[in-house]
């Protein structure tokens, strides 16, 4: 997704400011225990049947440690209230030449109004543009998948179809 042409409209002013209270934190690619807690919660509660419900701790740590490219892990944490200093969210992040590439993000599944998932992408949007990286990659998205269907919400988007990238262009009946 080209950041600069993206427009932050009402709708993710409105995410932006119900998170306003999380720090973000850029971590080394090296899986913590507090992680993996978290990440074991959202599993649970959002991919029980998924291809990841069974990871280990081993499994998470390869995933995240185990990469031929520049990775960190950004931690959203709580500054206020009940929850202060806890981890709220995590996104595991490859920085390429180009743009900053989101792996995987998993969070507080007790926080759903947040859409703490939504927010992990504006807060990349922002990063990356102030890095002066032109793209946010987004990873794969499979269309009518019910579980990436956020994915199309971020426009403009682009697909990489036969090793071009072409804007997206939703059909519409």
């Amino acid at each position: 997704m080209p950041v600069e042409q993206f427009s932050f409209g009402r709708r993710w002013r409105k995410i932006i400011a119900k998170n306003a209270d999380l720090s973000r934190a850029l971590k080394p690619a090296e899986a913590t225990e507090e992680q993996f807690r978290l990440l074991r919660r959202y599993l649970n509660s959002r991919h029980a049947e998924g291809g990841m419900a069974d990871m280990t701790m081993s499994d998470y740590a390869a995933m995240i440690e185990e990469t031929a490219v520049h990775t960190h892990i950004v931690e959203y944490r709580y500054t206020d209230g009940a929850k202060r200093g806890e981890l709220a969210a995590a996104a595991l992040v490859d920085v390429l030449g180009d743009g900053l590439s989101l792996v995987y993000s998993f969070f507080d599944p007790s926080e759903p109004k947040r859409s703490p998932g939504i927010y992990s992408i504006l807060d990349h949007i922002q990063q990356a543009r102030a890095a002066g990286f032109p793209y946010v990659y987004l990873g794969y998205w499979i269309p009518g998948s019910e579980k990436m269907d956020y994915k199309a919400h971020f426009r403009p988007l682009e697909l990489l179809l036969g090793g071009e990238w072409r804007p997206y262009k939703p059909v519409e009946f």
